[in-house]
């Protein structure tokens, strides 16, 4: 790890250097509270050891200044200082400090108080990651990995909004696998299973950066394609079909299959009121490709 030592005395600068490079850290030095500053705002550190007394900008107001800063991880920060009565100790956790220690130091004070430190951080880091990963998990579907239907509702309703305020078209294809209940009932749910991941991955494969793929229920997925007319869509969908009927889903045994899908388009450029009925429209032509014969795209045409 990292630390920025900020000390405007130079020997007890090297002494607080030379203890934490023994300890195995990584350590940038700056001589007063200034410059520390100018170098937390070009490279925020995870933790600072900084002096009280300082000229120009003091300990307590550069504890202040990466308290208000906009940084996005934590900083621990230790603050030394020759004054060990209570009310200075008390002032510099008030600033932000999350510990202190009172020159002359011991130099094994120093490392434990810095280790425990740098549990805390990890801690933090650990807590982090958890939550990231529980974010993702409640917007993915865990069976594929596409967006949940929660998920792609909340993202095609953005996106649905901003085309209505831009003047711009929103393409939306809802798509089912033809006769899937076959497959479950012939070769079990878990090639099941692998049948709706495969589909998945066709699905998102030539994807723009700001399209989005999303499982609807079942066997039944939704893509939401933004700037996109009615005419590209249909391209689209018709891609996919051509796509995943190339397929083939391999069997333990050696053997394998294909599918089909169907597919419903619409495409919103301004006659769509609603997020819901665009998706309305999709669904009408999905039914209407499956009434046709199925493994066929059809798109919506208002009466």
């Amino acid at each position: 790890m990292k630390v920025l030592i900020v000390e405007d005395e130079l020997i007890f600068r090297r002494m607080v250097k030379k203890t934490l490079q023994e300890a195995g850290y990584d350590v940038v030095e700056a001589e007063d509270g200034q410059a520390a500053w100018e170098l937390f705002q070009r490279e925020p550190f995870q933790f600072v050891i900084t002096d009280w007394m300082m000229p120009g900008l003091s300990g307590p107001q550069l504890v202040q200044k990466i308290r208000t800063s906009a940084q996005t991880t934590y900083t621990y920060i230790i603050m030394l200082t020759a004054m060990n009565d209570k009310d200075n100790v008390v002032l510099g956790l008030e600033s932000g400090a999350d510990e202190y220690l009172t020159k002359p130091f011991n130099s094994g004070e120093l490392k434990a108080r810095v280790a425990s430190g740098t549990r805390i951080l990890k801690l933090e880091e650990q807590l982090i990651q958890a939550r990231e990963k529980m974010e993702i998990l409640a917007m993915h579907d865990g069976l594929t990995g596409l967006l949940n239907r929660r998920a792609i509702e909340e993202y095609a309703e953005a996106e649905f909004n901003m085309a209505s305020r831009k003047e711009q078209p929103l393409g939306v294809i809802l798509m089912d696998i033809d006769h899937f209940k076959s497959v479950n009932d012939k070769y079990g749910h878990k090639i099941g299973d692998d049948t709706l991941r495969q589909v998945a991955q066709a699905l998102t494969a030539d994807l723009r950066k700001y399209d989005r793929a999303g499982r609807w229920g079942g066997e039944e997925f939704i893509l939401v394609l933004p700037d996109i007319q009615l005419t590209e869509t249909t391209s689209v969908a018709e891609r996919l079909r051509a796509r995943i009927a190339e397929m083939q889903i391999h069997l333990e045994n050696g053997g394998a299959f294909s599918i089909h899908i169907s597919l419903g388009v619409a495409c919103a450029t301004g006659q769509f009121p609603s997020l819901v009925k665009l998706i309305d429209a999709a669904d009408q032509a999905l039914y209407q490709a499956k009434q046709g014969g199925r493994n066929r795209v059809c798109c919506f045409e208002p009466s």
